[in-house]
């Protein structure tokens, strides 16, 4: 029973703090948005919360893993994300938001991967799978209430009061961060060598280098389209408010897919490969949609391939990544899907000012070399003494 509340404590103030981070980025944009009327601002500070993800990612993965209360690490880094948050909308003047905005990113990884690490030291009796399967959704549940608030809050507050908002509910994942149990003894040994150690398991692994970097090459067209989306609603809905609705259409077929998958999931190497295909045509229909119904069936169709995709890589880090350096796995192949959003986010600011239209047909595109890289990757299946 204990391990149950344990595990409910868990997804609570993961669901809550990633809720704020997922609302966090249409915030931003709005907020560019709303200050020059530009979405190159808006795409420009997505971009720098997101960029620096690669950096923060590995460091921060190794420290929790060292750690023999990580949690309380995570609060603290939750903490100091909020701070980076709460910096950018004080400050006037662009370009020194935009550089708080990547020192904030540094802490981004721990409200994705920081947290999902912690996960076999909560799970109590609940399979790891089952588990898995319940973190990946809390993903999904916040990027179906994030991306909707920001754009109630923005339409009927303004943008700043949903930065606002998103600092207020990573804030709010503070106790449940610093609840999280102690971590069993480790040996110490020097930080070069464990950050070295990580590297390697993701380089030499060859199924967590294929999920890993056709994750990132489909992760540089979804940043493509998240910005693309206030745009499909300001110039062919009305409003770019509706567009951010729009990607809360994408989170509640996101949801339900994982929910129809939950019980009977699909090899995840396989899903990872369907998923980014998928993902390819939605965005082709986005680009050439005009009216509400086709645009809603793109975003169902992007959320049917993103929720999935998503429950696979979880699956394949936590099968293939060792004890010792589980952390380092999560937090660094997650600032590295990161980065790839952020330079899809920064290549669709120029892009979308030729036409939204390029920028969702050069989103599809990087689907095509999302697959083609999962093609080029071979995975190799370990031996057993290797598995062991």
């Amino acid at each position: 029973m204990r391990g149950r509340y344990r595990l409910a404590a868990y997804l609570t103030g993961a669901t809550i703090a990633r809720t704020g981070d997922e609302l966090s980025g249409p915030a931003l944009l709005l907020l560019g948005i709303a200050v020059d009327g530009s979405a190159a601002t808006g795409s420009a500070l997505l971009a720098g919360l997101t960029i620096s993800a690669a950096a923060g990612g590995p460091l921060l993965g190794a420290l929790l893993d060292r750690s023999p209360r990580p949690g309380r690490l995570l609060a603290w880094a939750l903490l100091a994300y909020a701070g980076g948050l709460g910096a950018v909308l004080a400050l006037v003047e662009i370009p020194a938001a935009i550089a708080v905005a990547v020192g904030a990113g540094l802490l981004n990884p721990a409200l994705a991967g920081g947290w999902t690490a912690q996960l076999p030291n909560v799970r109590g009796t609940t399979p790891l799978a089952r588990a898995s399967t319940l973190d990946a959704m809390t993903f999904t549940a916040a990027s179906l209430a994030g991306p909707g608030l920001a754009g109630l809050v923005a339409a009927y507050a303004g943008a700043p009061a949903a930065v606002a908002l998103a600092i207020t509910l990573v804030v709010a994942a503070f106790p449940a961060a610093w609840s999280l149990p102690a971590a069993e003894a480790k040996p110490t040994r020097p930080i070069r060598r464990q950050l070295a150690d990580g590297f390697a398991v993701l380089f030499r692994n060859s199924a967590l280098l294929r999920a890993t970097a056709t994750s990132t090459v489909s992760f540089v067209g979804i940043g493509m389209a998240i910005v693309c989306y206030p745009l499909l609603g300001a110039q062919r809905l009305g409003n770019p408010g509706f567009g951010a609705l729009l990607l809360t259409v994408l989170a509640a077929a996101s949801l339900v897919a994982n929910a129809a998958l939950a019980r009977k999931p699909p090899p995840p190497d396989r899903t990872v490969l369907a998923s980014t295909l998928l993902l390819g045509a939605s965005f082709v229909l986005a680009a050439y949609g005009h009216d509400m119904a086709t645009l809603s069936a793109a975003a169902v169709l992007a959320g049917f391939a993103e929720g999935p995709q998503l429950s696979a890589l979880f699956a394949i880090r936590h099968r293939e990544a060792p004890a010792a350096v589980r952390a380092q796995v999560f937090t660094t192949a997650a600032s590295v899907k990161i980065t790839g959003l952020a330079a899809g986010a920064a290549l669709a600011g120029p892009l979308s000012a030729l036409s939204v239209t390029v920028a969702l047909s050069a989103a599809a595109g990087c689907q095509i070399l999302a697959t083609a890289t999962y093609v080029l990757v071979r995975a190799r299946r370990p031996s057993p003494a290797r598995a062991a």
